[in-house]
């Protein structure tokens, strides 16, 4: 079956159906991964986004359930020069997701980076283009949108109850990568809703605010709850927790033109001047800075990567340090810093 993306501007991709039967809305975005197809489309931070996978060929090593990083998929829609399967495209199709393969992948993303990220939709079989272009564009646009609430657990639930640290994670979006790289780095967890209250968490040894998607700015409850929480327990903030926490603080956050979504993000560390190479997915950014407390910038584009509060025991990082998928430069950046929570709570 044919299908085609269409982006807001009007311009159309063609390929072929390889999964669910359909159309899909969202913001059209691309990763430069070349592995981790089947944990990009659970990230719950791909939620309402459409994502063509630069690699050019996607799902030529099957799939597996501890790949997930959530329940099911998370992203809209998935975009391929050459899928392959069939455990990949039958894996899409039992969870109906829209997928196109034999899409000029190579044009999508240079027109996406000269664009933007744009509002999309993927569509199989027969569909005008001209209607379909109308319900694309009125479609929200990711600036200004809220959408923890969509991908945030409902309720608290115990992860890991054996540990050196007592830790709780604020559940904006998590991945499961994250709750499993903690538990390995020898924390008890506990994963909360978004909307926790600050109480509720001062009585652990540590706070991990999670990755999750869309905008930031709208999230003004979750921002005052850091800021009740700082200085009162170790906190460790990952991507959009990371921007939460630099709002808190602060600093400024923006939408980035077409986003950092890849497993080969340099990032500097500027105590040490080492070079980590990072997996990152978002579409938002801290402002570059060079207040003393930005301790990592992006080498692409100079925004904050991470930030660092002595005085308040509070730190950040806009990269995935348990790289699900991607390079392990930063994997003990958690276990270090669970390490140090345990060693807190028992001096």
């Amino acid at each position: 079956m044919r299908g085609f993306l269409l982006l807001e501007d009007g311009t159309v991709f063609r390929g072929e159906s390889v999964a669910a039967e359909g159309f899909a809305f969202g913001e059209a975005v691309f990763t430069t991964a070349m592995t981790g197809y089947q944990e990009v489309v659970t990230d719950p931070s791909y939620a309402e986004q459409i994502v063509c996978f630069t690699a050019p060929m996607v799902g030529n090593y099957g799939v597996a359930a501890g790949r997930c990083e959530s329940p099911g998929p998370r992203a809209r829609a998935v975009v391929m020069r050459e899928a392959r399967g069939p455990a990949w495209t039958d894996w899409l199709h039992e969870r109906g997701v829209v997928a196109l393969s034999g899409i000029d992948t190579r044009s999508l993303v240079l027109h996406l980076r000269g664009s933007g990220a744009l509002r999309a939709a993927a569509v199989t079989g027969d569909a005008s283009v001209e209607e379909v272009l109308q319900a694309v564009r009125s479609q929200p646009h990711m600036a200004g949108r809220a959408l923890a609430t969509h991908v945030s657990t409902a309720e608290p639930y115990v992860f890991s109850d054996a540990g050196v640290a007592r830790v709780a994670v604020v559940d904006y979006g998590c991945k499961r990568s994250i709750v499993n790289r903690l538990a390995w780095g020898g924390a008890a967890v506990t994963v909360y809703p978004h909307d926790v209250d600050a109480d509720e968490l001062l009585g652990y040894d540590g706070v991990l605010l999670s990755n999750g998607p869309g905008d930031p700015e709208p999230l003004k409850d979750q921002v005052a709850t850091i800021k009740a929480l700082l200085g009162r327990v170790p906190m460790l903030g990952i991507c959009l927790g990371h921007q939460l926490l630099a709002l808190a603080a602060g600093h400024e956050t923006f939408k980035l033109p077409f986003g950092h979504r890849g497993a080969n993000h340099p990032v500097l560390e500027r105590p040490s001047g080492r070079v980590l190479v990072t997996s990152q997915n978002h579409g938002f950014a801290v402002a570059p800075s060079e207040a003393k407390e930005a301790t990592h910038v992006s080498l692409y584009d100079g925004t904050v990567e991470g930030l660092e509060f002595p005085e308040l025991r509070a730190r950040s990082l806009q990269f995935h340090p348990e790289a699900g998928p991607g390079p392990h430069d930063a994997w003990p950046l958690l276990s270090n810093w669970v390490q140090e929570v345990s060693l807190a709570q028992a001096a």
